[in-house]
């Protein structure tokens, strides 16, 4: 009997490590997660110590590793033979001399650096930055959060020595080695797109010597080893191979199989996520889409990203109806038409980024009378959500965006059957459900067995192991109906823009 090989994929997201231990046919045999929080010492902040990810790392892997009573062989140690690893995008790490951190991450989510941002376009002009990096300057990326510590905090930044991701401050305390994948270190806008590599320009623009970076792999390519300190506190063997994985969107692309030109992934999470995997790089020439390398060798995607996607309904139940499920809310709006008898919603409860990079962007309800109950307010934030989704979609097709082929859903809102109709309908696409639905983390462990051979190449692993579950198409009445109400939704964010600095 031939013995079975297993791999971890380690994701070190914003409020948790999640852990996934998955055989050699790509089934998952255990995940595990290990909660954190973050700080808010000021506005517009948003900053996390380090050692929370590596205590978190050490709590899910012993929690995956752990002997269960489920009927399943006990997974040893020697047969967990190679590590993949994701997580938030963006933040920013620094280092010293000794690797030792030399002050808490700043967040992908932090918003501060607005001045930084202005002055990264005035250094390199924002269509010149845009063409190297594929993408406009935002407070979310890790450029000027390094821009903002060589401003604000000199002494920091003199004893840097060391730029790192959160994911890869991680693989240093595994491996004890520097290292990038290509995918997460082009959200750094810090990137050559088309070369895959860091830009000369960018860093002489910046000021951050070459040296301070880590060397870069595609997403498959082993970066070091376990040594002998981490493999014992994990509990692992020392030497087991980690692969470079990558960013969380781009992992948990590989993770539902959109990882060939044609098919999109739509995330229905906290926020909302279009994806579309691409042969070649392509970039909106305003940068309204982020513009990054794939984590599979060879490819780029364009993604689409809205803030406030699931938590705009968390919201509304949160505050008007918290004694009520998701499925008692959504239930009543199935039986109200499209347009919510005259209601839009505008889903910028925490400002946006596509089409609008916008931090002081807000939401609203518009059209709101008196014959409106709770089904339509709920109705109404569904369809917002999809038509802020469709922004990214119809930016994607006019910034030359190959033929999509077919759209894989994920993410907790997918669960609601009216939502995904809703979606078909304004997007005008059939959607698609997949049996792998466990995200980044899986992705990542896939990347760790094409590193280790057990499929040729990352679109093979996805071929054999995600299967489609299920499928929505659209309602041609609907359709014709949401199309209307698609142009009046697009005129609300240019009509109230200027009351959203007021608040």
């Amino acid at each position: 009997m031939s013995v079975k090989s297993y791999f971890l994929g380690i994701d070190v997201s914003t409020t948790a490590v999640k852990a996934l231990l998955m055989d050699d046919t790509g089934r998952v045999i255990a995940t595990a997660a290990s909660e954190y929080g973050y700080e808010t010492l000021h506005p517009l902040w948003c900053e996390q110590d380090p050692a929370l990810w590596w205590n978190g790392t050490v709590a899910a892997v012993h929690q995956v590793m752990r002997p269960t009573d489920l009927g399943k062989s006990v997974v040893l140690p020697e047969s967990v033979v190679g590590i993949g690893l994701t997580g938030q995008m963006h933040g920013l790490v620094l280092l010293d001399a000794a690797g030792e951190v030399l002050r808490p991450a700043i967040l992908w989510n932090d918003q501060r650096t607005a001045e930084q941002c202005d002055e990264m376009c005035a250094r390199l002009g924002r269509e010149n930055l845009i063409r190297i990096t594929g993408n406009d300057a935002l407070t979310g990326f890790t450029a000027p959060k390094i821009l903002w510590v060589q401003q604000n905090e000199p002494q920091i930044w003199e004893r840097t020595r060391h730029i790192l991701l959160p994911k890869d401050t991680i693989r240093y305390r595994l491996t004890g080695e520097y290292a990038m994948d290509v995918a997460d270190g082009s959200g750094t806008i810090l990137f050559d797109l088309r070369r895959r590599s860091w830009s000369g320009e960018m860093l002489a623009a910046l000021d951050i010597p070459a040296a301070y970076l880590p060397p870069l792999f595609e997403g498959p390519c082993t970066t070091g080893a376990l040594t002998e300190d981490a493999a014992r506190t994990l509990g692992l063997i020392a030497g087991t191979p980690v692969v470079a994985g990558g960013g969380d969107q781009e992992a948990g692309a590989v993770g539902c199989g959109a990882v060939e030109e044609g098919i999109l992934s739509l995330s229905l999470g906290t926020s909302g996520v279009v994806f579309a995997s691409l042969d070649r790089p392509v970039i909106e020439p305003h940068g309204r889409l982020h513009a990054f390398c794939h984590a599979v060798p060879g490819k780029w995607h364009l993604m689409g990203v809205m803030l406030s996607a699931a938590c705009s309904l968390r919201w509304l139940r949160d505050t008007f109806a918290p004694d009520k499920s998701y499925d008692d809310l959504t239930a009543p709006a199935a039986e109200v038409p499209p347009g919510s008898d005259g209601l839009l919603f505008l889903p910028y409860l925490t400002g946006e980024r596509t089409p609008h990079a916008d931090p002081l962007a807000r939401g609203a309800f518009t059209g709101l009378s008196i014959r409106h109950g709770m089904a339509h307010l709920t109705r109404a934030v569904l369809e917002g959500v999809a038509f802020g989704l469709r922004d990214g979609f119809e930016l994607m097709k006019a910034a030359g965006l190959p033929t999509v082929n077919q759209v894989r859903v994920t993410g907790g809102g997918a669960r609601s059957a009216l939502w995904q109709q809703i979606l078909a309908d304004v997007l005008d696409c059939e959607l698609v459900s997949v049996n792998t639905t466990e995200g980044a983390a899986y992705g990542a462990a896939l990347l760790a067995a094409v590193g280790a051979g057990v499929w040729p190449d990352v679109p093979s692993a996805c071929r054999a192991v995600v299967q489609m579950t299920g499928s929505v198409t659209p309602d041609a009445e609907r359709v014709s109906v949401y199309k209307g109400l698609y142009t009046r939704y697009g005129e609300l964010y240019p009509a109230l823009k200027p009351f959203f600095k007021e608040n």
